[in-house]
Order: C-alpha cells, then structure tokens, then sequence
C-alpha cells in the first residue's frame, strides 16, 4: 500500500519523490520475496516463437484444486508493483494468481494478445492444483482489453475483469465519425450498446472504473445498461478517491479487496454484490 500511495503522489518530474517510491517499492519487493517463498516462476513456450515468463502463487485452499486468475499488468506498471499491490487482497482467498506481463512478451508479432493468454489458459489448465473450470482474467488498464479480446476468443474464461469490449466500441464509433463526420448516435440516446451475441462476452464481467483503467464513468455504465438488457452479468465498480494537498489519490486498497470479492462471488460462494458499486 506505501508504494502505490507513494507512486501515485510522485509526479514525473519530482525526482525527489520518484527516488521514494523506488526505495518503498524495493523494500516491498524484498518484504514479498522473503515472506510469500511459495510465488513459482514459470516459463512456457509461445507457438514456438520464444518462451513466456509469468509468477504463479498458489491458492492456500483445502482440496485438490483451487480456482485461478490470471492478472495481466498493464503496460506502465511493473509484474512486482503489480504482485506488492494484489498480494494482501488475495491472501486471503481460497484462489491462485498467475502474474504476468502480455505487453512486453518476447513473441513476436503477428501473434495477437489473445493468443498468447490462451497459451497461459492452457497451462493452467494443465496444472493439477488448479479447477480448470473456474478460471477468470483480471487485466489493468491496457491488460483490461486483452483480458476482453480473450473472452470474446475463448469460452473456457468463468469471469473477467476487463473492459467489457469498451475500447473496441470506442474505436469503432470514433472510426465512423472521422470517415463520415457524423455522430453514430443522436444526442440523449445510449451510444454504447452490447457486442452482436456471436460476439457477446459469455461470462460474468466486470469494469473497473479509476486510475488503472482506460474507461471513463459514463462510457462503463452506458455499456452496462446495453449488456443487461440483452440479459448479460456486467457490473461496475467505480472507486473513491481520496483529496490531499496537491490533489487526489485513488483508494485501490478498497478497490483491490472489492475486485477479488466479486472473483469470490463468481468462482466460489461468496454473497452477490450489486451490479454497480461506487466505493
């Protein structure tokens, strides 16, 4: 938490601040090395294109297998950031983490993204300790996309936090404006609607509005309210932020501990939340 609250202050031009943050984010990562010796890294084959590497953390879980999540970081933020920050929040559930990074995979293009997670899915998959029939994906801001285009690609995904297709919808809408100048839709109606069923996220989603997302708050709940009319389980959580001197930062701690409560909810037993969460 000392870390991303110190990241989250510094500023790019604040050497002085930039300097603390590196030092909490070192300690944390010493803190995690020492503490949690159970975190396996892994390495498997990409297509034969070159070998992806992720960090596997078991589910500390009574029975043969437990439920998985595979958390892809966002292009910005480090797998280790990424493991200080998700490490309270998922301790303390019945459920694995795989961590990896798809923005920076050695496989070379033109593999798409969704690709390369079908390569993890499959690994899991394969992993004894793991219910192959409970595996979701939690992506972080350009994550979030991948995690949505895998969904779309791949059925055997049982939750995702993603962003529900938005960017793809977004870039189509922006697409039709600049080639024909006109809006896509008149003014007062819902611009953003659900994709054809073909194309329809088959499970429970949910959208993660804040700082690590690409979305805006009016885009998520346009989309939802398109989704859950077609009779889809799309929710949206949209963070607190918290004001200090120079400005504002996110509470992630409660947003962190929400997310991994809804992955609860989905992949074992836990109460239902409510399809829109305002933290």
């Amino acid at each position: 938490m000392a870390f991303e609250v110190a990241r989250s202050l510094s500023s790019p031009g604040d050497l002085a601040s930039a300097d603390f943050a590196d030092k909490v984010g070192l300690s944390l990562r010493s803190f995690a090395d020492d503490a949690v010796h159970a975190i396996e890294r892994v390495e498997i084959d990409g297509f034969d294109q070159g070998a992806l590497t992720g960090y596997f953390l078991p589910a500390l879980r009574h029975g043969p297998s437990a439920p998985a999540v595979i958390c892809v970081a966002d292009e910005d933020i480090t797998l280790a950031s990424m493991v200080s920050r998700l490490l309270p929040a998922a301790l303390r559930r019945n459920m694995s983490l795989l961590l990896i990074d798809a923005g920076n995979s050695p496989v070379r293009r033109p593999l798409k993204q969704e690709h390369i997670l079908q390569c993890w899915l499959d690994y899991l998959e394969a992993r004894p300790d793991v219910d192959a029939q409970r595996i979701a994906i939690y992506g972080e801001g350009a994550g979030a996309s991948h995690a949505s285009r895998l969904v779309l690609s791949d059925r055997r995904i049982a939750a995702a936090v993603c962003d529900g297709g938005l960017l793809r919808l977004v870039t189509q809408r922006a697409s039709v404006h600049w080639m024909t100048g006109v809006e896509q839709v008149a003014a007062g109606e819902v611009p953003m609607r659900p994709l054809p069923s073909s194309r329809r996220m088959a499970c429970p989603v949910l959208m993660v509005v804040g700082s690590r997302s690409m979305m805006r708050e009016q885009e998520a709940l346009e989309l939802q309210a398109g989704y859950r009319q077609a009779g889809a389980d799309c929710s949206v959580v949209v963070p607190n932020r918290i004001p200090y001197p120079l400005g504002e930062v996110e509470n992630f701690v409660t947003v962190d501990d929400f997310i991994f409560e809804w992955l609860d909810a989905k992949l074992g037993a836990a109460r239902r939340l409510d399809p829109v969460t305002y933290l």
